[in-house]
């Protein structure tokens, strides 16, 4: 076969079966029906902040109402079911130094709990908790699932609720992570609601994620901030779902 002929042949084949696609600026070429979630991105979960220290299984020091063991397994499974429906799996993980700043021990006179300035922001008051390399600092859920566990809280200055950036602005790898692995909707629950949850899920939303939030695999603070912190989140844009429905959040 003459070389004419054969580059002939090999551009007729491109352009029957090549097709490109931008993704954050990177030109992406792949074989008809060999990347089926390209256009629409793929789906995943960000597992939140399943620690001892927030169950009252383990008896942690910031402990969730209703974060028992039986939570916990009930996430588990959620997160197992996920996994087996082809669903990226990514977990967050509070991980602080024992001096944090949102520690009530590290300013002398305050209490658990108690609103207080720090330069230019309002910083609650906690319990120590999730102290990098304790016990209650793990995540109990299955690990080996997990593609990533992004870590927060890491900087003793400021507080990180949001598995995307912390109080101070600093961004953590989860979302070039989840670029990486082109995700474009995520389902997030966890613990809790009012808290790490819901400032998650707002900053997925603000990235230009599709966001879902499973509230009964989710458990919140105190019943007031938690009704508020879901209409919040419906309001912005998020999408509530009160149980785990697989068929559901693939069709949103």
């Amino acid at each position: 076969m003459s070389v004419k002929r054969f580059s002939d042949i090999f551009r007729s084949f491109l352009g029957v079966t090549i097709f490109s696609c931008v993704l954050g600026g990177i030109l992406l070429f792949s074989t008809a029906g060999a990347c089926p979630d390209c256009a629409g991105g793929k789906t995943a979960a960000i597992v939140v902040d399943m620690q001892g220290d927030f169950s009252t299984w383990k008896k942690g020091s910031l402990a969730v109402n209703g974060a028992d063991e039986a939570f916990f397994e009930k996430v588990g499974k959620a997160v197992a079911d996920l996994s087996k429906d082809g669903f990226l799996i990514f977990a967050t993980q509070d991980w602080h130094p024992a001096d944090h700043i949102s520690f009530y021990t590290q300013h002398k006179g305050k209490k658990p709990f108690e609103l207080i300035d720090i330069e230019d922001r309002k910083q609650m008051l906690w319990p120590p908790h999730c102290v990098q390399g304790t016990e209650n600092a793990r995540i109990l859920v299955d690990n080996n699932i997990f593609l990533a566990s992004v870590k927060k809280g890491k900087d003793r200055k400021y507080d990180s609720y949001s598995g995307f950036q912390d109080d101070g602005g600093a961004e953590t790898e989860m979302n070039k992570i989840l670029k990486r692995n082109m995700v474009s909707k995520v389902v997030v629950f966890g613990l809790a609601t009012d808290y790490c949850v819901k400032a998650t899920a707002l900053d997925a939303l603000e990235r230009g994620y599709k966001v879902i939030v499973v509230e009964d695999l989710s458990k919140g603070v105190a019943p007031g901030t938690t009704t508020a912190a879901l209409k919040e989140m419906k309001d912005k844009g998020v999408v509530v779902m009160k149980e785990l429905d697989i068929k559901k959040i693939n069709a949103e």
